[in-house]
Protein backbone atom coordinates (compact mmCIF):
# COMPACT_ATOMS: atom_id res chain seq x y z
CA UNK A 1 0.00 0.00 0.00
CA UNK A 2 2.41 2.37 0.68
CA UNK A 3 4.56 1.58 -2.46
CA UNK A 4 1.28 2.08 -4.25
CA UNK A 5 0.73 5.74 -3.09
CA UNK A 6 3.67 7.14 -5.13
CA UNK A 7 1.59 5.99 -8.16
CA UNK A 8 -1.11 8.18 -7.04
CA UNK A 9 -3.55 5.71 -7.25
CA UNK A 10 -5.52 7.11 -3.81
CA UNK A 11 -5.27 9.77 -1.97
CA UNK A 12 -6.70 8.51 1.11
CA UNK A 13 -6.13 5.64 3.82
CA UNK A 14 -9.04 4.54 5.43
CA UNK A 15 -8.99 2.69 8.87
CA UNK A 16 -11.43 1.63 11.76
CA UNK A 17 -9.17 3.32 14.14
CA UNK A 18 -5.54 4.69 14.36
CA UNK A 19 -4.17 1.48 16.29
CA UNK A 20 -5.33 -1.22 12.60
CA UNK A 21 -2.46 1.11 10.72
CA UNK A 22 0.26 0.73 13.31
CA UNK A 23 0.72 -0.53 16.92
CA UNK A 24 3.84 1.10 17.66
CA UNK A 25 5.09 4.78 17.08
CA UNK A 26 8.32 4.39 14.96
CA UNK A 27 6.18 2.79 12.04
CA UNK A 28 3.09 5.37 12.33
CA UNK A 29 5.53 8.27 12.17
CA UNK A 30 7.57 6.84 9.75
CA UNK A 31 4.61 5.21 7.04
CA UNK A 32 2.50 8.64 7.63
CA UNK A 33 5.33 10.61 6.23
CA UNK A 34 5.90 8.31 3.00
CA UNK A 35 2.36 8.61 2.67
CA UNK A 36 2.23 12.25 3.33
CA UNK A 37 4.96 12.82 1.37
CA UNK A 38 2.97 10.99 -2.02
CA UNK A 39 -0.47 13.29 -1.05
CA UNK A 40 -2.12 10.90 0.88
CA UNK A 41 -3.75 11.14 3.80
CA UNK A 42 -4.50 8.79 6.54
CA UNK A 43 -8.20 9.32 8.10
CA UNK A 44 -9.46 7.18 11.20
CA UNK A 45 -13.40 5.91 11.14
CA UNK A 46 -13.84 6.13 14.90
CA UNK A 47 -11.46 8.89 15.84
CA UNK A 48 -12.22 12.15 14.95
CA UNK A 49 -9.04 14.41 14.25
CA UNK A 50 -8.66 17.84 12.49
CA UNK A 51 -5.97 19.20 11.25
CA UNK A 52 -4.86 21.61 13.86
CA UNK A 53 -1.74 21.58 15.56
CA UNK A 54 -3.39 20.77 19.10
CA UNK A 55 -4.25 16.97 17.01
CA UNK A 56 -0.95 16.47 16.73
CA UNK A 57 -1.02 15.72 20.51
CA UNK A 58 -3.99 13.61 20.74
CA UNK A 59 -3.13 11.52 17.51
CA UNK A 60 0.28 10.84 18.95
CA UNK A 61 -1.30 9.84 22.59
CA UNK A 62 -3.67 7.59 20.44
CA UNK A 63 -0.75 6.16 18.93
CA UNK A 64 0.66 5.95 22.38
CA UNK A 65 -1.95 3.77 23.48
CA UNK A 66 -2.35 1.77 20.74
CA UNK A 67 1.56 0.81 21.76
CA UNK A 68 1.01 0.51 25.26
CA UNK A 69 -1.65 -1.90 24.78
CA UNK A 70 0.08 -3.67 22.69
CA UNK A 71 2.75 -4.39 24.59
CA UNK A 72 0.72 -5.07 27.88
CA UNK A 73 -1.60 -7.92 25.74
CA UNK A 74 2.23 -8.90 25.05
CA UNK A 75 2.85 -9.61 28.52
CA UNK A 76 -0.39 -10.55 29.95
CA UNK A 77 0.11 -13.64 27.02
CA UNK A 78 3.50 -14.30 27.88
CA UNK A 79 2.57 -14.75 31.49
CA UNK A 80 -0.46 -16.52 30.51
CA UNK A 81 1.63 -19.57 29.07
CA UNK A 82 4.68 -19.50 31.29
CA UNK A 83 2.06 -20.47 34.09
CA UNK A 84 0.45 -23.09 32.01
CA UNK A 85 3.88 -24.46 31.30
CA UNK A 86 4.72 -24.49 34.90
CA UNK A 87 1.68 -26.65 35.20
CA UNK A 88 2.73 -28.95 32.24
CA UNK A 89 -0.15 -27.74 29.92
CA UNK A 90 -0.89 -27.33 26.60
CA UNK A 91 0.20 -23.88 24.92
CA UNK A 92 -1.32 -24.63 21.46
CA UNK A 93 0.44 -25.38 18.17
CA UNK A 94 0.42 -29.04 16.37
CA UNK A 95 -0.35 -31.68 18.56
CA UNK A 96 2.19 -34.57 18.58
CA UNK A 97 0.74 -37.89 17.10
CA UNK A 98 -0.31 -40.36 19.57
CA UNK A 99 -1.51 -37.13 22.62
CA UNK A 100 -4.56 -35.81 22.73
CA UNK A 101 -5.61 -33.00 25.00
CA UNK A 102 -7.92 -33.03 28.09
CA UNK A 103 -10.44 -30.34 29.53
CA UNK A 104 -7.90 -28.96 31.83
CA UNK A 105 -5.25 -28.58 28.70
CA UNK A 106 -2.99 -31.38 30.31
CA UNK A 107 -1.61 -33.63 27.58
CA UNK A 108 -3.06 -37.48 27.81
CA UNK A 109 -2.96 -39.95 25.64
CA UNK A 110 -4.93 -40.88 22.25
CA UNK A 111 -5.76 -44.67 22.37
CA UNK A 112 -6.43 -44.39 18.66
CA UNK A 113 -2.99 -42.98 17.29
CA UNK A 114 -0.24 -43.61 20.52
CA UNK A 115 0.40 -47.51 18.68
CA UNK A 116 1.38 -46.24 15.75
CA UNK A 117 3.82 -44.30 17.60
CA UNK A 118 4.84 -47.23 19.13
CA UNK A 119 4.68 -49.16 16.06
CA UNK A 120 7.18 -46.41 14.07
CA UNK A 121 9.63 -46.49 17.58
CA UNK A 122 9.72 -50.48 17.97
CA UNK A 123 10.44 -50.68 13.57
CA UNK A 124 12.56 -48.17 13.98
CA UNK A 125 14.73 -49.65 16.83
CA UNK A 126 14.71 -53.30 15.64
CA UNK A 127 16.26 -51.93 12.11
CA UNK A 128 13.99 -51.14 9.82
CA UNK A 129 14.67 -48.24 7.35
CA UNK A 130 12.95 -45.27 7.32
CA UNK A 131 11.66 -45.83 4.25
CA UNK A 132 10.08 -49.27 4.31
CA UNK A 133 8.09 -47.62 7.26
CA UNK A 134 7.17 -44.89 5.36
CA UNK A 135 5.52 -47.06 2.69
CA UNK A 136 4.12 -49.63 5.10
CA UNK A 137 2.13 -46.79 6.90
CA UNK A 138 0.92 -44.80 3.88
CA UNK A 139 -0.22 -48.06 2.07
CA UNK A 140 -1.85 -48.89 5.09
CA UNK A 141 -3.85 -45.03 5.05
CA UNK A 142 -2.15 -44.15 7.92
CA UNK A 143 -1.81 -40.26 8.30
CA UNK A 144 0.29 -37.79 10.62
CA UNK A 145 -1.39 -35.30 13.10
CA UNK A 146 -1.77 -33.07 10.11
CA UNK A 147 -3.75 -35.61 8.14
CA UNK A 148 -0.85 -36.21 5.52
CA UNK A 149 0.88 -39.16 4.11
CA UNK A 150 4.07 -39.97 6.44
CA UNK A 151 7.83 -38.56 4.67
CA UNK A 152 10.80 -38.62 5.83
CA UNK A 153 10.97 -35.16 7.67
CA UNK A 154 7.66 -35.74 9.21
CA UNK A 155 9.08 -39.17 10.47
CA UNK A 156 12.72 -37.54 11.81
CA UNK A 157 10.34 -34.89 13.76
CA UNK A 158 8.50 -37.64 15.55
CA UNK A 159 11.01 -39.54 16.66
CA UNK A 160 13.21 -37.00 17.90
CA UNK A 161 10.60 -35.63 20.11
CA UNK A 162 11.17 -35.95 23.28
CA UNK A 163 7.56 -35.60 24.85
CA UNK A 164 7.04 -39.61 24.23
CA UNK A 165 9.79 -40.03 26.84
CA UNK A 166 7.45 -38.06 29.34
CA UNK A 167 9.14 -34.54 28.85
CA UNK A 168 7.66 -31.34 28.86
CA UNK A 169 9.26 -27.89 27.50
CA UNK A 170 8.40 -24.82 26.62
CA UNK A 171 11.34 -22.34 25.95
CA UNK A 172 13.69 -22.73 29.18
CA UNK A 173 11.07 -24.59 31.38
CA UNK A 174 11.41 -28.56 31.24
CA UNK A 175 9.43 -30.93 33.36
CA UNK A 176 10.67 -34.17 33.03
CA UNK A 177 7.35 -36.61 33.41
CA UNK A 178 5.21 -33.34 33.13
CA UNK A 179 3.45 -35.80 30.26
CA UNK A 180 1.85 -39.41 30.10
CA UNK A 181 4.71 -41.52 28.65
CA UNK A 182 4.67 -43.43 25.01
CA UNK A 183 8.07 -44.84 24.75
CA UNK A 184 10.54 -46.12 27.00
CA UNK A 185 13.78 -44.20 27.91
CA UNK A 186 15.37 -47.42 26.57
CA UNK A 187 13.90 -47.39 23.41
CA UNK A 188 14.19 -43.71 22.87
CA UNK A 189 17.63 -43.44 23.61
CA UNK A 190 18.07 -46.44 21.49
CA UNK A 191 16.51 -44.61 18.13
CA UNK A 192 18.77 -41.79 18.53
CA UNK A 193 21.93 -43.58 18.74
CA UNK A 194 20.76 -45.38 15.08
CA UNK A 195 19.80 -41.53 13.96
CA UNK A 196 22.92 -40.36 14.80
CA UNK A 197 24.96 -43.17 13.14
CA UNK A 198 22.89 -42.89 10.26
CA UNK A 199 23.19 -39.22 9.93
CA UNK A 200 27.36 -39.84 10.55
CA UNK A 201 27.20 -42.67 7.65
CA UNK A 202 23.87 -41.91 5.14
CA UNK A 203 24.33 -44.22 2.39
CA UNK A 204 24.21 -47.08 5.13
CA UNK A 205 20.35 -46.16 5.92
CA UNK A 206 19.26 -45.59 2.33
CA UNK A 207 20.13 -49.10 0.79
CA UNK A 208 20.34 -52.77 2.48
CA UNK A 209 23.63 -53.26 0.67
CA UNK A 210 26.91 -52.01 2.93
CA UNK A 211 28.76 -49.21 1.95
CA UNK A 212 31.94 -49.56 3.49
CA UNK A 213 33.79 -46.53 2.41
CA UNK A 214 31.11 -44.44 3.48
CA UNK A 215 32.46 -41.69 5.80
CA UNK A 216 36.47 -42.90 4.53
CA UNK A 217 35.81 -41.71 1.09
CA UNK A 218 36.05 -38.34 -0.47
CA UNK A 219 35.94 -36.93 -3.88
CA UNK A 220 39.16 -35.86 -5.54
CA UNK A 221 38.06 -32.83 -6.93
CA UNK A 222 35.80 -31.22 -4.60
CA UNK A 223 36.40 -32.86 -1.18
CA UNK A 224 32.76 -33.60 -0.35
CA UNK A 225 32.49 -37.07 1.46
CA UNK A 226 31.17 -40.20 -1.61
CA UNK A 227 27.77 -41.24 -0.63
CA UNK A 228 26.36 -44.79 -1.26
CA UNK A 229 23.54 -44.92 -4.66
CA UNK A 230 22.38 -47.50 -6.70
CA UNK A 231 20.67 -47.80 -9.62
CA UNK A 232 18.85 -50.29 -12.66
CA UNK A 233 21.33 -50.21 -15.63
CA UNK A 234 19.51 -50.85 -19.51
CA UNK A 235 19.83 -54.57 -18.81
CA UNK A 236 17.51 -54.07 -15.43
CA UNK A 237 20.92 -54.78 -13.49
CA UNK A 238 21.11 -53.15 -10.32
CA UNK A 239 24.62 -51.74 -10.14
CA UNK A 240 26.61 -50.11 -6.72
CA UNK A 241 28.48 -46.81 -6.79
CA UNK A 242 29.87 -44.07 -4.89
CA UNK A 243 29.02 -40.68 -5.68
CA UNK A 244 30.15 -36.81 -5.08
CA UNK A 245 27.70 -35.26 -2.60
CA UNK A 246 28.13 -31.82 -4.48
CA UNK A 247 27.22 -33.86 -7.66
CA UNK A 248 23.85 -35.60 -6.09
CA UNK A 249 22.98 -32.16 -4.76
CA UNK A 250 23.92 -30.76 -8.40
CA UNK A 251 26.15 -28.75 -7.55
CA UNK A 252 29.33 -27.82 -9.28
CA UNK A 253 31.21 -30.53 -9.54
CA UNK A 254 32.40 -32.89 -12.62
CA UNK A 255 33.29 -36.01 -10.74
CA UNK A 256 32.41 -38.65 -11.95
CA UNK A 257 30.34 -42.35 -9.77
CA UNK A 258 32.98 -44.54 -8.50
CA UNK A 259 32.01 -48.68 -8.96
CA UNK A 260 31.45 -50.26 -5.79
CA UNK A 261 33.89 -53.53 -5.46
CA UNK A 262 31.70 -56.61 -4.35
Amino acid sequence: MVKDSAKGLFDVVLVWKLDRFARNRYDSAHYKAILRKNGVKVVSAKETISEGPEDIILESMLEGYAEYYSAELSQKVTRGMTENALKARCNGGTMPLGYTVDKDKHYAIDPNTAPIVVEIFTRYADGDLIKDIIESFNSRGLKTTTGADFNKSSLHTLLKNRKYIGEYKYKDIIIPNGIPTIISEDVFEKVQKRMESNKRAPAKEKAKVSYLLSTKLFCGKCGAPMLGESGYGSKNVMYHYYKCANVKKHRSCGKKTVKKIT
